[in-house]
Formats: C-alpha cells, sequence, structure tokens
C-alpha cells in the first residue's frame, strides 16, 4: 500500500513546478507548494487550491521556512534570462541563501532534497555533448553569472551539507525544458518561436541561428526527477536531466513555422553576452541508475506545446 508522504516543492507554481504538484498529486502525495511569485503565476496552479492534498503558501526561499515535510524539491529560482537577470541580486541570494535554507530544513528534518540546477553550470561548453564530469567554462563575471554561478554555488553547499551533515541529496541538471505552462514572455526560445509565430510577428534568432539546444518535454523531464528522488542515498548526482538529440536554432525556427502555419519572417539580432554556442546533455548516467531516457519526440512536444499557446492566446 502507498505510505502517502508530505513533499515540499519551491517554486512550485512555475513551470516545472506546477508540473511537479500535479504529477505528485497523481501519486497520491500531500503537496506543499512554495512560491513567491517573482517569475511564476498562481494560475499556474489555481485549479489545485481545491484539491485536498494540495496547500498553496506564498514565501520567499531566502526567509527561512518551518514546516514539516518529508522530502524537498527545491526548484525556486527564476530560470529565464529575462528574469534572472532583471534583479541579478535577489538571483544569487535565492541560489545562494534559500538553498542554505532548504538544505538546513533537510538536515533537521532528516529528510532527501532535490536541487534543481542547471545545464548553465557548464557555461559556453568546450566538449560536447557535456558529461557530469566536465567542469565547465563559465564568466563569473558576465550577465549570466548571476544564474549560473549562483546554481554552481549551490551545488557546492548541497555537497557540502553532505559530506558535513550527511543530508541526503540529489542534483539534477536540467537542460532546456518546454512545454504547457511556460509563460508567454518568459523569453526562452521555445515559447518566443511559438507566441511570435501565432501572432505573425517575425521570429526573433539571435545570432545566425547555427547555435544548438536539446529540448526536452516537460512530462519527460518530470518523470526524471522523480526516478531520482526514489533511488536511495548513495546516489547523488549531479545528474544531467534532458533530451540528447540536438537542434539549431534555426531548425527549432523552421518547425514552429511548420507546425503553426505562420507566414512570420525571421529577424536575425547580435548574438546576447555570454551566450552558449552549444548544449546537449550525455545521459548515460540517467539511463544506467535511473532507467530513463526521454520519449516525446521535439515534432510532438511542439505540437503539444502551441496547442497550448494557441488556446491560451485565443488564436
Amino acid at each position: 500500500m502507498h505510505q502517502r508522504k508530505r513533499v515540499l516543492v519551491t517554486g512550485g507554481s512555475g513551470f516545472l513546478g506546477s508540473h511537479l504538484c500535479r504529477r505528485l498529486l497523481k501519486e497520491n502525495n500531500d503537496v506543499l507548494c512554495v512560491d513567491n511569485f517573482f517569475s511564476s503565476a498562481r494560475d499556474n496552479v489555481l485549479d489545485l487550491t481545491s484539491h485536498p492534498h494540495f496547500e498553496l503558501i506564498r514565501h520567499d526561499i531566502t526567509i527561512p521556512l518551518q514546516v514539516e515535510v518529508d522530502e524537498i524539491y527545491n526548484l525556486a529560482c527564476p530560470a529565464s534570462p529575462i528574469h534572472y537577470q532583471y534583479d541579478p541580486v535577489q538571483t544569487i541570494r535565492t541560489c545562494v541563501l534559500g538553498s542554505a535554507n532548504m538544505l538546513e530544513l533537510a538536515r533537521r528534518l532528516r529528510c532527501k532534497i532535490f536541487q534543481a540546477s542547471t545545464s548553465e553550470v557548464y557555461g559556453d561548453p568546450e566538449e560536447n555533448p557535456q558529461r557530469e564530469s566536465y567542469w565547465g567554462h563559465v564568466n563569473p563575471n558576465g550577465i549570466r553569472a548571476c544564474y549560473d554561478e549562483g546554481k554552481r554555488c549551490a551545488e557546492a553547499l548541497f555537497f557540502s551539507y553532505w559530506r558535513e551533515h550527511h543530508v541526503p541529496v540529489k542534483i539534477g541538471r536540467i537542460f532546456n525544458t518546454y512545454g504547457p505552462s511556460m509563460h508567454p514572455n518568459d523569453g526562452r526560445v521555445v515559447s518566443n518561436f511559438i507566441v511570435q509565430a501565432l501572432r505573425q510577428e517575425p521570429l526573433t534568432i539571435y545570432g545566425e541561428g547555427s547555435q544548438t539546444r536539446s529540448f526536452c518535454y516537460v512530462d519527460d523531464l518530470i518523470d526524471c526527477m522523480i526516478r531520482f528522488m526514489a533511488t536511495d542515498e548513495s546516489l547523488t548526482g549531479p545528474i544531467n536531466m534532458g533530451n540528447p538529440d540536438e537542434f539549431t536554432i534555426l531548425e527549432l525556427a523552421q518547425k514552429v513555422l511548420q507546425f503553426t502555419g505562420s507566414s512570420s519572417v525571421i529577424d536575425y539580432r547580435p548574438l546576447p553576452g555570454d551566450d552558449p554556442k552549444q548544449r546537449r546533455p550525455d545521459i548515460s548516467l540517467a539511463k544506467q541508475h535511473l532507467g530513463w531516457q526521454p520519449i516525446i519526440s521535439l515534432d510532438e512536444g511542439l505540437k503539444k506545446t502551441i496547442s497550448y499557446f494557441q488556446d491560451m492566446l485565443g488564436v
């Protein structure tokens, strides 16, 4: 018989967090969703507020939180460049102070804690695909450093709590993820292209569009997180979480135009600072230890996501 767990999800009303909350509820858990709504939308979980096993708290994790839970997923942090560069100091505080507060909570409760790290810890990588053993190529003073270095410091904190206090940590490095509930104005390339195409606006490509990314549909990513958390305490990670299929930004734009039937043209603009030229995960560890690999293709995932935005925008 399933033992109902009480699970804390910080950043729970965000894009990934809201999907995770739904999955946890579906698996018969009590879910405590914590968010300060800086870059997320309450609407993402509004329909869950009447669920008998869901609780929503407005809180900033840079302030300690005293609750009783069995597991913690720490997803709190703006993840798109537009949002994390808007207030870089607060981004760093969330990555570092927020992680420290959640780790202190996990230490007191002796519970597992998952850290939503990121492929951005690899910076502009000099190896492709990126393996977890790669230390990265990061500009510590650039405009993206508040997020890149904030997440790198958070990983260091997690491993320090594991070594010093034996806190059972799980660190997942999340690569580009997309799907329903993305914010239409978050500046991420998939949502940008889809919204621009549906509005018949030019699709904005920075540089020549030759830079590559790997796109993971959100359901696949959440499945990977759940599997990771279910492993025993000896598996700490970091583990790459993403889809290893690699596409150029121009290829993505062409797919979006095809599936939306849009007549939009492409608007080429200069590359922003420290924009990585390539991003592709080596998921060998996830396959080996979690029995996981993504199953939803980019074409299938884009069609689902386009349908979501069509309903949202009324087009």
